[in-house]
């Protein structure tokens, strides 16, 4: 029994890393984007306001992307609190995340005020 639970808690570790590094792509794609739709428009024949919107969208794509992320990383501190618990602690450098990583993203932080 004891082999499972070893096995099953280094399965979802991979895994939590697997989806953490997938969110930080994610988050790198867009910024990569935004700075190509900003030089793109910086075309002396482009008017300055081409591509507003799309650009507020995308930023409301990179906020819900880190939001996330910041919940990616409350799983990955309630599996580790699981692991300790289940699996007789990690073998390994325990993961510590601090407090702050774990709070609102800037725009749900705005939302909660209003």
């Amino acid at each position: 029994m004891e082999n499972r639970i070893n096995a099953d808690a280094m399965h979802l570790k991979k895994l939590i890393r697997e989806a953490e590094a997938l969110a930080d792509e994610a988050i790198i794609a867009m910024a990569r984007l935004k700075q190509a739709m900003l030089a793109a428009r910086q075309n002396p024949a482009i008017e300055v306001h081409t591509g507003q919107r799309a650009l507020v969208r995308l930023t409301e794509a990179e906020s819900h992307a880190l939001a996330m992320s910041s919940n990616l990383l409350r799983v990955h501190d309630e599996l580790s609190k699981v692991a300790r618990v289940h699996a007789g602690g990690d073998l390994g450098v325990p993961t510590t995340i601090p407090t702050d990583a774990l709070t609102a993203a800037p725009a749900e932080r705005e939302r909660q005020r209003a």
